[in-house]
């Protein structure tokens, strides 16, 4: 029964008609909120020239990134809920999932630690903000962020390519995330296993501790500052991405740290569902809603727009 294989059987998240019909309906209004959130930013963005900064550039390409993200794993999981027999994806079309769902995580967590640099150089190094963050060196940044995420993708993606799945394999996840593509193998999954781990403590460890570093710095500096007003402006100035940065290693410390005793593939899922597609609504309601600079951008376009 060995195969390179035709297709996987997803098990999901549910079976239940009516739970499917609840959680497609759930689901769909995340989704639009993500790419409504999400596209908001990056047109409130693109459109106010008060926004045209290096923060809200690298905001920009974090809302690309999102949606990017979510855009990967929910349409397929809106189809799958409509589905009432096995749900089944071509391997091809899984290992294209699991591909960039690599990407998109592997470039967001660095496009959050390039936005921590950001944050550092404008508290800590506030005369030399301009010549330090230039448009060519944001750019370079960005587009490090990308190349970071499909360094993680494809040297996990490509080991892959080669493991023997068993006929009709059943993937127990709604996505074709890794971890659970490896179960569903028939063998020659040791070298995919080590490369995951290893990739996963190196990229997550180096980004964690560029972030880690970046905020040690501004808390030193924003401490040393006199007035109580001077340190709620500074800290104001970053604490949207503290809670975005938050949010998303908490539940990765969670999932790679939690003991076997707790591990499911229901508690796997919940993780999964949070970076995956929780995050990316999160996103744009934490910065709309603590960012007084994005707040007045869209009080301003909205005015012009009920004077056309």
């Amino acid at each position: 029964n060995q195969t390179s294989g035709t297709e996987f059987v997803l098990s999901g998240l549910t079976r239940d008609p009516f739970l499917q019909r609840l959680l497609f309906t759930v689901v769909l209004i995340i989704y639009l909120i993500i790419l409504l959130g999400n596209m908001v930013i990056m047109m409130v963005i693109r459109i106010d020239c008060h926004l045209h900064s290096p923060m809200y550039f690298f905001l920009f390409h974090l809302a690309l990134v999102d949606i990017c993200y979510a855009t990967t794993v929910v349409p397929k999981m809106l189809v799958n809920f409509l589905v009432k027999g096995s749900i089944t994806i071509a391997v091809n079309a899984c290992i294209t999932q699991m591909f960039f769902i690599f990407l998109s995580a592997g470039c967001e967590v660095f496009m959050l630690s390039v936005m921590a640099y950001d944050r550092y150089v404008a508290i800590c190094n506030p005369l030399k903000y301009q010549e330090a963050m230039s448009k060519h060196f944001c750019y370079q940044l960005v587009g490090s962020s990308w190349a970071m995420g499909l360094l993680y993708s494809a040297l996990n993606t490509i080991p892959v390519l080669n493991i023997q799945f068993c006929g009709h394999a059943e993937i127990k996840h709604f996505s074709c995330e890794l971890p659970p593509l490896l179960s569903a193998a028939c063998s020659g999954t040791y070298l995919s296993n080590v490369i995951l781990l290893f990739s996963a403590v190196i990229f997550g460890s180096s980004s964690f501790l560029l972030t880690l570093i970046s905020y040690i710095y501004i808390i030193m500096t924003v401490l040393k500052i006199q007035s109580a007003e001077g340190r709620h402006k500074a800290f104001s100035t970053c604490s949207s991405h503290f809670i975005v940065v938050g949010l998303l290693y908490i539940t990765a410390l969670f999932q790679y740290t939690k003991p076997k005793s707790v591990s499911s593939i229901i508690l796997d899922q919940v993780l999964s569902t949070q970076y995956s597609i929780l995050t990316p609504m999160l996103n744009p309601i934490v910065y709309s809603l603590k960012n007084k600079d994005v707040k007045a951008a869209l009080g301003r376009i909205l005015k012009k727009l009920q004077f056309v």
